[in-house]
């Protein structure tokens, strides 16, 4: 989960690149199959690839350029209908919402927060604008959002940019310190958000990375 890796040190990945401690370094220009979904995404810069057992669930993965406390992406592929977004720890205490194939982009923006909100324990967590947009080439929508987290004092901004396309979820989202980071990094995730694309739509994609285990 998110807020377990922000408490990861820094160092898990090395300022380099080079990828360590359960992550494989993608490389610019690699086309991913994101969790074997059929959602490729192709980097313009390496970053460092999460596998399963760091991974915020079975339909996503988790990357980072220098370490989660400094820069996050996370892709969320194919999400089904009654589905969480992540994996759920405590579904009993804490049961997360589920996604709806018949929600609207307000409506999805709003299962995002509540869903950092039940996994994280802030109460600090806003959605600060939310527009049309695309995904894939698919008509969509993108939002912003802010938040805290629980014993800190360090504000995160993030963006996300999602489509829902055959009733499933497909959601890429960036998420760094507001000083200095979330700017610094948030055109790496602007450029994999662009040329994303589904692949029943590519062409000649070749031997494509799958989910890693």
């Amino acid at each position: 989960m998110m807020w377990r890796w922000v408490l990861i040190a820094v160092a898990a990945v090395g300022p380099s690149g080079c990828a360590v401690f359960g992550y494989t370094l993608v490389r610019p220009g690699a086309a991913v199959d994101v969790a074997g979904s059929g959602l490729i995404v192709s980097p313009d810069r390496a970053w460092n690839r999460a596998g399963s057992i760091n991974g915020p669930g079975k339909d996503a993965e988790r990357w980072t350029l220098d370490g989660p406390a400094l820069n996050e992406l996370t892709l969320y592929a194919g999400i089904r209908d009654g589905r969480p977004l992540f994996r759920e720890e405590d579904r009993r205490d804490r049961p997360l919402p589920r996604f709806s194939a018949t929600m609207l982009p307000v409506d999805v923006a709003a299962l995002f927060e509540a869903s950092y909100r039940v996994a994280s324990g802030t109460s600090l967590f806003t959605i600060d604008a939310i527009a049309p947009d695309s995904l894939a080439g698919r008509p969509g929508f993108r939002f912003d959002y802010s938040y805290v987290l629980p014993g800190e004092e360090v504000r995160r901004k993030g963006a996300a940019t999602g489509a829902i396309v055959g009733g499933k979820l497909y959601l890429i989202s960036f998420e760094a310190p507001a000083i200095h980071y979330f700017d610094r990094d948030v055109g790496a995730y602007r450029a994999i958000v662009a040329a994303a694309r589904l692949k029943d739509d590519a062409r000649d994609v070749g031997d494509i990375p799958g989910p890693l285990t």
